[in-house]
């Protein structure tokens, strides 16, 4: 008996489904699906880094009929066919996962978990312990002290308190559990209206499934009528939920011993799927089966002292391009302090701890020395240095008086700029493009609760890890660079948009925004007190008092006492109460408007008007946001903590949040705002003679529009009719259906369906440049913009509808959203040089869509509300006008 021995188990049919769907549509060299194998090997090898197992097993549900579909007929009938394209990668998955050294069983006429059940039985008899790696509920009934469950798409691990703080029963219960909720995937009926809480609720009351049945008719209301009327079938819903722990089984424990790799296979494996470097070997074998392309590492030294240091920099400043990263206290730009620096070049990497503060530390040369002997160095902007997301580490020094210089490259932009569709993160460049597996940082400091600062890492580890990260982001630019050199347009979106942008959105990081808290706080006081009366009406909708916040109680409101109609249901087969459903009901019921007013109120007052105040940088009495370039698709920046692009607009409560956006004294919020930019942009590239001309001839566009599709003169369109144009207009640059369309203009989807084809008859260029544009991004799959950015479409060939459709609209939309994006950074860009260039005084603080926002001087205001118009409608020329509207007040509200 070997108490610490492990049995390793692996339910792979669980994993198929869930990577299959959770996973974008890839594709192998040939056009074979492989996104499910890609997803359930990337676990395996994961989970076998984590868990060493003296034996393991990825067992797949086996074809044909089980025990349970005997025993009822309608067991799993409700469960859709399995698409072709998962169905097409199940054999070469399980050829694939023993090429990975890993048994794979499939038993017929018993499920996975039935064979995972009675291997883990055989283990626990055995004195083993058993790690199950699943995402099916159904098993945490085997969780025991020698069996533990691990969900690595979640990062769960379930033990015993673990299941009964997660279901609120203990694992003996689960089975209990699961008869009275009913299981929606294995079409097992429970008790009507019984969910999770009520069933925890009544075994925690009685104890069992059995005594809860023996005690049903003291159970009040509709739910225990319901109980009463279920109680013949719940024995047998108990026995089909049981997993089997008695299969006869072809092979014993010895059997599953830990197999090694089968370097041909894999290597075969990796040449047809399109796998190279994260299909290896072991990291203990002497060499990888699949050899990845990618330079060596560099040898990795520790700067311990001033001497070193000033030997470093002599041969730093020697050098042509150097890999530079720092180590901090934090992640927060504004506040982070450095607790070392990297460099990487030639054949060497160094780390150099300042500031790392554990008993025992080593010599280090310390924050203000370091500092001192850098300073040249860092703010030279003739050295060249390479990073990921230099950004961060230049706000870092910044905090310390350094301005950073210098910045030639970044491979975050360099890998968002050639393949936008990808993960930009330095681990995943390094695995997909060097064949790295690189130290984490969790590696270094921990996770969760048990985390250390890097500052108490030992100096000896630090340096494994940070030299690496320089080390790396050198070999990948050598790697991405040498690729975006040949694409002459995507050397111009890196060299002329993203990489100049990043200093300019440094600059408004730092220069933040200034808040009226006293204002922020006097809304929320009213936002709170809008609330209640909300709260009050939505009462007398409703006879009765209930928790606004409670999906299950408004559930129970609209839909078992108002009777109102059912428009969507959730995964668990309740009527849902989402936004949108609530959206549609609010045309036609009060309650649901009431919530929809409600929720709307409760967000504004705990997203902003409370937050936002409690985010003012005490230091610069300024909120900071982070504008993070490498995150949407079509090259549009995102704003974080706090989110300043999301405020809504379309209520008089959030229009009033922007009053609290203010200038200082002396000076004033500009305004300057691209009118109708998108609309433009598709007059541009479809080449329509009826768009271009409205906007050549300053015509409202939308006004425009309702004429032609309504067939009215220009001036006799109503109010009604443009907003109708509207909606089609927008509607059908975002790929909008008849369906779409009738449900945003509340109208027959016959009657949307009109509207498109007389807007087509009248703009067909508009119709031929998107069936053109949908047929070239099936050809090359990608579509780009005006400049050249490149969106790549994994989707556009799916055999799923649903994500080959949302694909064929994100082909039509992207290349406006991303020109888009692509002017206001060149905007931002020539703004800032003219600000620079003229020594003014001026800032830009905030980006916002299509609108740059300044804080300007009194005396500076007409030089800057000229002078930027002018900028951002000459920063390129398009076949139409480019139209920029500016504003000025003493707030953002009043500019805007």
């Amino acid at each position: 008996m070997d108490p610490e021995k492990t049995l390793l188990l692996v339910d792979g049919s669980s994993y198929l489904y869930r990577a299959f769907h959770a996973l974008p549509e890839l594709k192998s060299p040939k056009g074979e699906p492989t996104g499910a194998i890609y997803g359930v090997l990337s676990m395996l090898r994961k989970l076998g880094a984590d868990y060493k197992a003296e034996a393991r097993a990825c067992v797949f549900d086996a074809k044909g009929k089980t025990f349970r579909d005997a025993a009822y007929p309608e067991y799993k009938a409700n469960r859709a066919p399995m698409p072709e394209d998962l169905a097409a990668q199940i054999e070469p998955l399980k050829d694939a996962v023993a090429a990975l050294g890993w048994p794979v069983l499939a038993i017929e006429g018993v499920e996975a978990d039935d064979v995972i059940a009675t291997l883990a039985e055989q283990a626990k008899r055995a004195g083993w312990r058993s790690v199950i790696s699943t995402g099916d509920k159904d098993l945490a009934q085997l969780v025991d002290e020698r069996v533990t469950l691990v969900n690595t798409m979640s990062n769960e691990k379930l033990d015993g308190p673990g299941v009964r703080e997660k279901f609120g029963v203990p694992p003996e219960r689960i089975v209990d559990y699961l008869a009275l909720t009913g299981d929606v995937v294995d079409n097992v009926p429970g008790v009507p209206k019984v969910g999770p809480k009520t069933a925890a609720k009544w075994l925690q009351q009685y104890g069992s499934l059995d005594e809860v049945m023996a005690h049903a008719g003291e159970i009040p209301g509709a739910v225990g009528e319901n109980l009463r009327k279920t109680l013949d079938w719940l024995p047998k819903g108990r026995s089909l939920l049981t997993v089997k722990r008695d299969v006869e089984l072809p092979v014993r424990l010895a059997d599953l011993a830990d197999g090694a790799e089968d370097p041909a296979q894999v290597t075969k494996i990796a040449e047809r799927f399109g796998f190279r470097s994260w299909v290896r070997a072991p990291a203990e074998a002497p060499a990888p089966a699949v050899k990845a392309e990618g330079p060596a590492k560099r040898k990795y030294i520790c700067i311990s002292n001033e001497k070193a240091l000033s030997s470093w920099i002599e041969i730093l400043e020697k050098a042509s391009l150097v890999g530079f990263d720092t180590e901090t206290t934090g992640l927060d730009p504004m506040l982070a302090r450095l607790v070392g620096m990297s460099f990487a070049f030639g054949d060497t990497a160094a780390y150099l701890p300042i500031a790392h503060d554990y008993p025992g530390v080593p010599d280090q040369v310390g924050v203000e020395n370091a500092i001192a002997l850098l300073r040249p160095w860092l703010e030279s902007g003739k050295h060249c240095k390479v990073g990921q997301n230099l950004k961060y580490d230049a706000h870092v020094l910044a905090n310390h008086g350094i301005r950073l210089a210098g910045i030639a490259h970044d491979t975050l932009l360099e890998s968002y700029v050639l393949e936008v569709h990808e993960r930009h993160d330095l681990e995943s460049l390094a695995l997909r493009h060097l064949g790295w597996e690189t130290i984490s940082y969790d590696d270094v400091t921990g996770k969760g609760a048990a985390r250390i600062p890097f500052s108490s890492v030992s100096v000896e580890r630090a340096t494994e890890y940070a030299a690496e990260d320089a080390d790396c982001t050198l070999a990948v630019h050598e790697v991405l660079y040498s690729r975006i050199s040949k694409e002459e347009k995507l050397k111009t979106v890196y060299k002329t948009i993203e990489l100049p942008v990043t200093t300019v959105l440094l600059r408004m990081e730092r220069n933040g925004v200034l808040l009226d808290a006293a204002k922020l706080q006097g809304q929320s006081h009213e936002l709170g007190k809008e609330m209640l009366e909300k709260e009050q009406k939505a009462y007398e909708a409703a006879g009765q008092p209930f928790n606004l916040n409670s999906p299950k109680q408004i559930q129970e409101i609209l839909f078992e006492k108002q009777k109102l109609p059912v428009k969507k249901k959730t995964p668990g087969g309740q009527p849902s109460t989402d936004e949108d459903v609530l959206a549609e009901l609010a045309h036609d019921y009060p309650l649901p408007k009431l919530l929809l007013e409600y929720r709307g109120l409760a967000k504004l007052k705990s997203t902003y008007t409370d937050k936002l105040p409690r985010m003012v940088n005490p230091a610069t009495g300024r909120v900071h946001t982070t504008y993070s370039q490498a995150v949407a698709v079509t090259g549009r920046l995102a704003s974080n903590d706090p989110n300043l692009q999301n405020i809504p607009i379309r209520t008089p409560q959030g229009r009033r949040i922007r009053e609290a956006f203010v200038a200082p004294p002396g000076r004033s919020i500009v305004s300057a705002d691209y009118s109708q930019i998108e609309l433009r942009i598709m007059a541009h590239l479809s080449g329509d003679e009826g768009l271009r001309h409205a906007f050549a001839h300053g015509h409202d566009v939308h006004q425009a529009t309702a004429a032609e599709v309504f067939g009215v003169p220009l001036d006799k369109v109503t109010d009604d009719e443009r907003r109708t144009a509207k909606v089609i207009n927008f509607g059908l640059i975002y790929g909008m259906s008849a369906f779409g369309l009738a449900q945003n203009l509340g109208t027959e989807r016959a009657t949307a369906q009109a509207y498109i084809d007389s807007y087509f008859a009248r703009y067909p260029g508009v119709k031929r440049y998107m069936d053109a544009t949908r047929e070239k991004a099936r050809t090359q799959g990608y579509v780009e913009t005006v400049f050249g950015r490149r969106l790549w479409l994994p989707e556009i060939k799916s055999a799923n509808p649903a994500r080959r459709q949302g694909a064929e609209r994100a082909a039509i939309n992207a290349p406006m959203q991303g020109t888009a994006a692509d002017l206001i950074k060149l905007a931002m860009i020539s703004v800032q040089n003219f600000l620079d260039s003229s020594k003014l005084k001026s800032l830009l603080i905030m980006q916002v869509h299509d609108e740059l926002v300044l804080e300007v001087p009194e005396d500076e205001l007409k030089q800057v509300k000229d002078k930027v118009r002018d900028l951002m409608q000459s920063v390129a020329k398009l076949e139409v006008p480019l139209i920029v509207h500016v504003g000025v007040g003493d707030n953002w509200d009043q500019a805007h």
